[in-house]
């Protein structure tokens, strides 16, 4: 599976009603850091379709649900379970340590 384009309209039904974990990648096209873990996150996303969500919010594009979840730089990760934030990280890492991070939270 691959990763999913959330938007501000379908945040609730797609990440806090989701059954699954779901992590949120909240980045923007212009942003390196962002573009440098999308293969990363694309990657896990295949991997672990079945076990969690992988979902991408643009900011740009969507920037209500960001500030919601007070987002101030970007590339921000955020594993949500039944609805809750567990675990955040902002900035890049490698594909390593995002599965790391995420094998410790979800």
């Amino acid at each position: 599976m691959a990763t999913v384009k959330v938007t501000d309209a379908s945040f609730q039904s797609d990440v806090i009603e989701s059954t699954k974990p779901v992590l949120v990648d909240f980045w923007a096209e212009w942003c390196g850091p962002c573009k440098q873990i999308g293969p990363a996150l694309e990657d896990i996303a295949a991997d672990m379709g079945d076990k969690m969500t992988i979902a991408k919010v643009n900011i740009d594009d969507d920037p209500e649900t960001p500030g919601k979840f007070h987002v101030r730089g970007i590339p921000t990760l955020m594993i949500f379970k039944e609805g809750q934030v567990v675990a955040t990280k902002v900035g890049a890492m490698t594909k390593t340590k995002l599965q790391e991070w995420i094998a410790e939270h979800a």
